[in-house]
């Protein structure tokens, strides 16, 4: 389940065919087929959100290799980078979130986001600091 609405096709799992297997090494080709929908799904939602700058998903990318590097030899030194992290997006979208919910409907924003309505109320609201049930 994906946080725009999306749920992958069903996959059952015939459990007397698994038996007494490990359910790991049994379910190895279903669980491929979920990892394909869902990197398809969210190959979809990237491409029809709002595009970033190159320069900002580089950044976001080289942050993302940075921060789990920092994991392996000081977890709590990670944890405070992402702190960081959230005190950034607090900071520096309180405007955009003002500005976004002026100038575009609710489902304009939550195609731009890659979000369901309710999730780009909640993300709005986050960071203009506003009840999301207002």
């Amino acid at each position: 389940m994906c946080s725009c609405g999306w749920n992958g096709p069903e996959q059952r799992l015939d459990w007397d065919q698994i038996g007494d297997q490990d359910l790991q090494t049994a379910a190895a080709a279903v669980a491929d087929i979920c990892v394909r929908d869902w990197d398809e799904h969210t190959g979809d939602v990237e491409r029809s959100a709002v595009p970033l700058p190159e320069a900002v998903t580089v950044l976001l990318a080289q942050l993302e290799v940075e921060v789990e590097k920092l994991a392996k030899s000081s977890p709590l030194a990670a944890i405070r980078a992402a702190r960081r992290l959230e005190v950034l997006a607090a900071q520096t979208a309180y405007w955009p979130a003002i500005d976004a919910r002026g100038d575009a409907n609710l489902g304009q924003t939550a195609a731009a986001l890659g979000l369901d309505e309710s999730g780009a109320r909640a993300v709005l609201a986050r960071f203009g600091r506003w009840s999301p049930y207002r």
